[in-house]
C-alpha cells in the first residue's frame, strides 16, 4: 500500500458523492416533512401515498420507521451530509489518509446494511414500497459499492493483492453492479407484492 495510491484524488467519485448525498438529503427531507404531517394530522393521506402498496404512511408509522427511537429520516438528514462534505472537500483539494477512508467506508457500509434491512422489512413485513425510501436505497447502494471497491483498489482497506486487483476491475462496473441490485430488489418486490399492478 503506497501513500500516493491511498491519497490519490478521486474526482469522479467526489462528484458522484456530492450528487448522491444531495439526492439522499432531499429524500430524507421529504420523508421528514411527511412524518411531521402524520404527527400534526393523524390519519390524513400523505402526498407520497399512491396506493395500498406504493405509499409512505405505513413505513413512517411503523416500528421499523423509528428503529433508534426517533424517525429514520433524521438519520438521513445527518448521514447524507457526510458524502456531500467528503466530495466537496476532495474537489477543494483535500487528500484523506487511509484511516479516514476506512472510517467513511464503515459509515457507508452501515447505511447500506440498514437500507437492505429496511428494504426487507418493507417488502416482506410491511407490504409497502415507499417512494422516498426507495430513493434513499437507490443512492446508498451505488455509494457503498463505489467507495468500497475504490478503497480496496487503492489499498486504503488492507487486502491481498488479488482482491485489490479484482476490486480494481469491478470498480469500473459499479453502474452495472448497481443496476443488478436494483433489478433484484424489483423482482423480489414484484414477486412478493405484485407492485406493478398498483402503479
Amino acid at each position: 500500500m503506497t501513500a500516493s495510491g491511498v491519497r490519490n484524488r478521486p474526482i469522479a467519485l467526489a462528484i458522484f458523492l456530492i450528487l448522491a448525498g444531495l439526492i439522499g438529503l432531499w429524500a430524507s427531507f421529504q420523508l421528514m416533512v411527511e412524518k411531521i404531517h402524520t404527527l400534526e394530522s393523524p390519519g390524513d393521506a400523505l402526498s407520497c401515498d399512491f396506493s395500498i402498496v406504493i405509499q409512505c404512511a405505513a413505513n413512517l408509522d411503523s416500528a421499523q420507521g423509528a428503529i433508534f427511537g426517533f424517525p429514520n429520516p433524521i438519520l438521513g438528514l445527518v448521514g447524507f451530509m457526510a458524502p456531500v462534505v467528503v466530495g466537496a472537500s476532495i474537489l477543494a483539494g483535500a487528500r484523506f489518509n487511509s484511516w479516514f477512508w476506512v472510517t467513511f467506508n464503515i459509515g457507508i457500509a452501515g447505511a447500506f446494511a440498514l437500507c437492505m434491512w429496511l428494504a426487507y422489512q418493507s417488502i416482506f413485513n410491511l407490504g409497502t414500497l415507499c417512494v422516498w425510501c426507495m430513493t434513499v436505497w437507490s443512492v446508498t447502494i451505488p455509494m457503498f459499492w463505489a467507495v468500497t471497491l475504490r478503497n480496496l483498489k487503492v489499498g486504503a482497506i488492507p487486502a491481498p493483492r488479488s482482491l485489490r486487483k479484482a476490486a480494481g476491475a469491478a470498480y469500473a462496473w459499479v453502474p452495472v453492479i448497481t443496476i443488478v441490485g436494483y433489478i433484484i430488489i424489483a423482482i423480489v418486490a414484484q414477486y412478493r407484492l405484485d407492485a406493478l399492478s398498483y402503479l
